[in-house]
């Protein structure tokens, strides 16, 4: 149900119980949570981000993948399509979301994946517009948000965090 996309450097897969292990570090880390919500997670919460990251597949028939090197098969992040119900203006009924193990950044990779989660969207998502929030700061995701055709539509503040809300045509 879930699909396997191939780009040049990466696979996007759906999430496996093996992920978990590199996922709960990912999210530990305060290099990766610095700009997404500043608290590093438990392991608690990253089982919770796990299953709600399949459900969205199993509800939706979207949702967010694991990215792993096609070279090593390591994991490196997570990106994908989202619906997270946020109380954001403009709504956002489709969120796209990237992040990554501090390992791969400045590689590319957030946006070869994204451009590789959009193509699949195109053919099997129907929205009107995607979104995406960023927490102000956050160059990094700023400048993948600008390749992948997002500008910024409002501003607002989730959990006490500043963030900017942002859009882009379909899928």
């Amino acid at each position: 149900m879930i699909p396997t996309i191939e780009t040049a450097r990466l696979v996007l897969r759906a999430h496996e119980l093996g992920d978990f292990e590199a996922c709960a570090a990912m999210w530990a880390d305060p290099a990766v949570v610095r700009y997404i919500g500043k608290r590093p997670s438990s392991r608690q919460d990253a089982w919770a981000r796990l299953l709600r990251y399949r459900g969205h597949w199993e509800l939706l028939g979207y949702g967010f993948w694991a990215i792993v090197e096609r070279a090593t098969g390591a994991f490196v992040g997570e990106c994908g399509l989202a619906d997270f119900h946020r109380e954001v203006l403009p709504a956002m009924p489709v969120e796209a979301g990237w992040v990554l193990v501090p390992a791969a950044h400045g590689k590319g990779y957030a946006t070869e994946a994204m451009r590789a989660a959009f193509a699949w969207g195109a053919a099997n998502v129907s929205a009107r517009q995607v979104g995406c929030v960023i927490e102000l700061g956050n160059e990094a995701s700023f400048a993948v948000a600008r390749k992948l055709g997002f500008v910024e539509t409002g501003r607002t503040s989730i959990d006490g965090d500043e963030l900017v809300v942002l859009h882009r045509g379909t899928v």
